[in-house]
């Protein structure tokens, strides 16, 4: 008969002892490099779930540390530059306001004054708004480390389906505005889903929906331009109110410019002024770091998309009313020109950085340059060589700003990270030697 061994009636406490203490005790905190604070692993701790929560929890605070301490740094480096060294740095307006003005002056050189003529800024005015109204939603998802691809596809279908029901369905003008508006924010939020709820990346899954949209867009539309004179009801065009503010004027101002200005000053309002502003730029700097603070990432995400895909909406809708017209291939590769316009204003494609002021300057860099090249006769192929060039030109100027900057902050940094480690370390003694080797 199997009898079980009799275990020591003392081994029992000490191995419950040592098993508890495995479990409970903290992790130590200790010296590495003599700047940065590592905390060992508890042992057993892959044998509990109490034991990997409360290290992934260690993990996570380690990080947010260490990313308020390059928020502290940064702030530290900016304090000493000055507000001059700030205009000119890294996402500084300084660079692209001086770009603008050479351009400009340069134009206007070339084309004996026409390009500053009254005509042909209100032309600007009237062509450029679209895109400034795409570019506003591009900079809140850039910011936020995304990119959205498919905001072209989302004008061109929202204005379809505001066209087709007015023209074909018989709705009502502004119920015709509202169901195009709805279509831009459905958009928006299915791409705001797919990448936070399926983990798709950013381009992959706005790339997906360019194509998508824009075939939707041509499918209602069998291919043909809205209004489709074959099935629509007599007499109707584009409702009266987008055609108003798509093509008429306030003085020489014209209207969709100034319904362009409103929205500008809004997204400038979310962004400095609203906590989903203060959320988007966290959420894009350092996503672990905003998540421990308590904020929902996935969520000010989706609220980005959202809002991008609003704007989309409404900058086709315009775009339909100053054309009379709309289909499924209209804003042909706006997309791309909202994305280099953000960057061009010195927003950060990695995310946590940007400004509305920057973005706009960025469209009117790429709107005089479209236009003066126009005026000079030059092709629209040597167009898009020249945008293209000056894109890659100023991001690659840009990253070496942003290099110089962080080596800039990492070097302001140290010292003050060295005595405070020094105090933790030492017990309240600023001025104790720390062993840079000690584990």
């Amino acid at each position: 008969m199997w009898v079980p061994a009799r275990r020591s009636s003392l081994s029992w406490p000490s191995s419950v002892r040592a098993g508890l203490e495995s479990f409970i005790s903290p992790p130590t905190p200790r010296k590495h490099n003599g700047s940065v604070t590592e905390y060992s692993s508890w042992p057993m701790a892959g044998s509990s779930p109490i034991c990997r929560h409360r290290l992934m929890r260690t993990r996570s605070l380690q990080q947010q540390e260490e990313h308020m301490s390059e928020l502290v740094a940064r702030r530290a480096s900016v304090s000493q530059i000055g507000a001059l060294g700030r205009f000119f740095g890294a996402g500084g307006l300084g660079g692209p306001i001086i770009m603008l003005v050479v351009l400009v002056g340069l134009l206007w050189f070339l084309s004996d004054g026409v390009f500053l003529s009254q005509n042909n800024l209100v032309n600007i005015l009237r062509q450029f708004s679209v895109p400034l109204i795409l570019a506003m939603g591009q900079t809140l998802v850039i910011i936020t480390a995304g990119i959205d691809l498919s905001v072209a596809s989302t004008a061109a279908l929202s204005a379809c389906v505001m066209g087709i029901m007015y023209t074909q369905i018989g709705l009502g003008g502004w119920l015709a505005v509202l169901l195009g508006v709805l279509t831009g924010l459905l958009v928006g939020l299915i791409n705001g889903f797919v990448i936070t709820k399926w983990r798709v990346p950013d381009f992959v899954a706005t790339l997906g929906a360019y194509t998508a949209v824009r075939g939707v867009a041509l499918l209602i539309t069998d291919g043909y331009p809205i209004p489709n004179h074959g099935v629509a009801i007599p007499g109707r065009t584009m409702p009266e109110v987008v055609q108003t503010l798509g093509s008429q004027s306030l003085g020489p101002i014209p209207i969709i410019a100034i319904v362009a200005v409103v929205l500008v000053l809004a997204t400038w309002v979310v962004l400095n002024r609203t906590t989903l502003g203060r959320r988007l730029i966290a959420a894009g700097g350092n996503a672990e770091a905003a998540r421990v603070a308590g904020i929902n990432v996935q969520a000010t995400k989706i609220y980005a998309y959202l809002i991008a895909g609003g704007f989309a909406a409404i900058g086709g809708i315009l775009m339909a009313g100053r054309l009379d017209s709309a289909n499924g291939l209209m804003a042909p590769a706006m997309e791309l020109t909202t994305i280099a316009a953000v960057v061009l204003g010195g927003t950060a494609l990695a995310g946590g950085e940007g400004r509305v002021g920057g973005t706009v300057i960025g469209v009117a860099i790429l709107a005089s340059l479209a236009n003066g090249l126009n005026i000079l006769g030059v092709s629209s192929f040597w167009q898009d060589v020249a945008t293209g060039v000056v894109l890659v030109l100023v991001v690659a100027l840009d990253q070496f700003r942003r290099r110089l900057s962080g080596k800039r902050n990492r070097a302001g940094a140290a010292p003050p990270a060295d005595t405070q480690m020094g105090t933790t370390a030492g017990g309240g003694a600023a001025d104790q030697p720390v062993d840079n080797g000690a584990r």
